[in-house]
């Protein structure tokens, strides 16, 4: 059987989060009829929106649905009025294509953005900006500074853009003006996700039609996934996995000891992910062996349409292409064990010590 440790990539759906879709299932109508049925769906509808608000603190007409973390990145993107964009080296492929014609603000060797670089940049951007800056790294767990970010950006009068789909449900979010968060990170169903709106009369719609969504997001609201994500953030209410979850990470490095390179170390980072380069073993050869061996990790961003590729985020933090290319992600969750992690590192130390045979 499979350890699975990939839980950035996504994570295993909560049964209770299946057990609230089947029955909003049964509410099949379109929360926008005005009739009994349709009734029914709304409440449903607003009742969920009112346990994610909750759970994610803020004002539930805030609350935009969407596909996901990307639709909800491109909808902040390309719906808010800005004379000039500017995001961080380490922002995910969702932000980096979506914003071509931004100028990128450095980070240090640890991944956490150089505020005095941004304070420059931002100095010299026509204005109004917006900038875009993530909460939790999705290859390296890093946590960026983002409550001096905010203040820096509110001290030159733009927005902030904050991809908070690693953090929501672990990590209180921060008040950034335009927040992204998605289920499938928490146990909820793929395909769901919300845009947090504190600026509303700033954006304007993407996608056109129907006028759900306070006219923000067209289109019939999928209301059994949204009940499921509602679910998800309620099993995800007990922060004591987190916990659990950093003692596991932790002992996975100090099992590994000095054979491997942890990589953003240095930063604040959040429990449950460790980023690991094998010096002079390519990750795809990584890859293959830990999944024969029975572990199921990663290297680099999954969602990169199944690619083993130079990781963006490990060279803006000085790493070389060739460098990047040694390491893998591991990601733990509330249903990981001692038992995994150990035969992680098992698995990891008979790989290095072979490659370093054959090396020799």
């Amino acid at each position: 059987m499979t350890a699975y440790l990939d839980y950035n990539a996504t994570a295993p759906l909560e049964p209770a989060a299946v057990e609230a879709m089947a029955a909003a299932a049964r509410d099949w109508a379109n929360p926008s009829s005005v009739h009994g049925a349709g009734r029914r769906a709304r409440g449903r509808l607003e009742a969920a929106r009112e346990t994610i608000a909750r759970h994610l603190s803020c004002q539930p007409q805030a609350i935009v649905f969407t596909s996901g973390g990307t639709e909800a990145l491109g909808l902040a993107l390309r719906g808010v009025a800005a004379a000039s964009t500017i995001v961080s080296a380490v922002e995910h492929d969702a932000v980096r294509l979506q914003a071509a014609a931004s100028v990128v603000a450095p980070v240090d060797t640890d991944g956490r953005i150089d505020l005095d670089a941004l304070a420059g940049l931002l100095a010299a951007a026509p204005r109004p900006a917006l900038v875009a800056v993530m909460h939790v790294n999705n290859e390296t767990g890093v946590i960026q500074p983002i409550e001096a970010v905010i203040d820096l950006v509110r001290a030159h009068g733009a927005r902030l853009l904050c991809d908070a789909v690693q953090s929501a449900g672990k990590l209180p979010l921060p008040a950034a003006d335009l927040v992204a968060v998605s289920a499938h990170k928490l146990g909820g169903p793929p395909g769901v996700g919300a845009l947090i709106v504190r600026c509303a009369d700033d954006l304007e719609a993407v996608q056109r039609g129907g006028g759900q969504e306070r006219g923000l997001r067209a289109g019939t609201e999928n209301l059994p996934a949204i009940a499921g994500f509602a679910a998800a953030l309620e099993a995800r209410a007990d922060r004591g996995w987190l916990a659990r979850a950093a003692a596991l990470r932790d002992r996975l490095e100090a099992r590994l000891g000095g054979a491997a390179e942890l990589i953003g170390a240095g930063a604040p980072r959040l429990g449950t992910t460790t980023c690991l380069r094998m010096p002079g073993v390519p990750a795809s050869t990584q890859l293959i062996a830990l999944d024969l061996a029975g572990f199921a990790v990663s290297s680099g961003a999954a969602c990169s349409s199944g690619k083993v590729r130079t990781s963006h985020v490990l060279t803006a933090m000085g790493l070389s292409a060739a460098a990047a290319a040694e390491a893998i992600r591991v990601s733990l969750g509330w249903h990981s064990t001692e038992a995994e992690v150990d035969g992680l590192a098992d698995a990891w130390d008979a790989l290095a010590r072979r490659q370093a045979a054959k090396a020799a």
